[in-house]
């Protein structure tokens, strides 16, 4: 829609012919996880926009998708990351924010599509940045990691804990990101032994539920600023969310995490990271990242 199209609320039938055919059920199939480091300067802007603009409007107020949480990683838990040398943080502390949203099976395309027109359309009204007009955003903040996402699974501590569906509005004290590469790019085996052995051992105690996700590779006419990881073909993306604040949970489910995925055959870890939620809406946090 331009400035110069009419408007009429309710008078395209597209509104009720879509969503007629095709999935319609209450299931997690996949999921939009972007993982972006503000630059100090523009760090409060930056928040301020995506938390009141761009997480409503860029992101959840689109079909299919039905939830959402945002992390964030301040200095006194920075020291939660690996490997050294990660070839996804570059450096290790890249990537203070980290938004999830799950998105309906069988409807990431149709979601995918409606991103990409309307934040077109932000970016061409000024709202891709929190200066305005003919501003570029990568003087605001880059990407570290960001990708829509198929669902693989879950793997839950117990049966009373809730299920996917019901996750990011969960009030989890902390979650733990790894991106796996997987050995020779066979990920269907990656996730296997993910799913029977890995992760079983690792969903205890503190850590409520650990789902996986397949990353696509992004549109050929994404938005330029956002980075694309090389070999998401190969990668196993897992979010771990937990009980407990990621301190008090690392050194028993994760610190060895490098040598564990290594000595599988299976894998490598790309990168482990800790956040904890930010607390939508205000600028909490903001003075503690840098």
């Amino acid at each position: 829609m331009t400035s110069e199209t009419a408007y009429e609320p309710g008078s395209d039938p597209a509104y009720r012919d879509l969503p007629s055919v095709g999935p319609h059920d209450p299931i997690v199939g996949g999921a939009l996880i972007t993982w972006v480091e503000p630059t100090p300067e523009h760090v409060v802007g930056y928040n301020r926009w995506y938390e009141d603009d761009h997480m409503i409007t860029g992101a959840m107020v689109m079909p299919w998708m039905f939830s959402c949480r945002r992390f964030v990683s301040p200095r006194s838990i920075q020291h939660l990351r690996g490997p050294i040398g990660s070839r996804v943080a570059d450096p290790l502390e890249a990537g203070k924010y980290i938004g999830i949203y799950w998105i309906n099976d069988g409807r990431i395309e149709d979601h995918e599509q409606w991103s990409l027109g309307a934040n077109r359309r932000l970016h061409a009204e000024g709202r891709g940045s929190y200066r305005g007009h003919d501003q570029n955003p990568l003087e605001e903040r880059s990407h570290v990691f960001t990708s829509f996402s198929d669902f693989l699974g879950a793997t839950y501590r117990d049966d009373g804990v809730p299920r996917v569906v019901h996750t990011l509005v969960q009030p989890y004290k902390g979650m733990v990101i790894q991106v796996i590469d997987a050995k020779n790019g066979d990920r269907d085996r990656l996730d296997a032994w993910l799913a029977n052995d890995y992760l079983p051992s690792v969903v205890t105690g503190d850590v409520a539920v650990a789902t996986r996700f397949a990353p696509r590779p992004l549109p050929p006419d994404k938005l330029a600023h956002v980075r694309e990881l090389d070999g998401v073909d190969g990668i196993v993306t897992v979010l771990h969310f937990l009980e407990s604040s990621p301190e008090d949970a690392w050194d028993k489910h994760f610190a060895k995490a490098e040598e564990q995925i290594a000595a599988s055959g299976y894998g490598s870890l790309g990168v482990q990271a800790a956040f904890i939620p930010t607390n939508h809406g205000t600028n909490d946090y903001t003075d503690q990242l840098f």
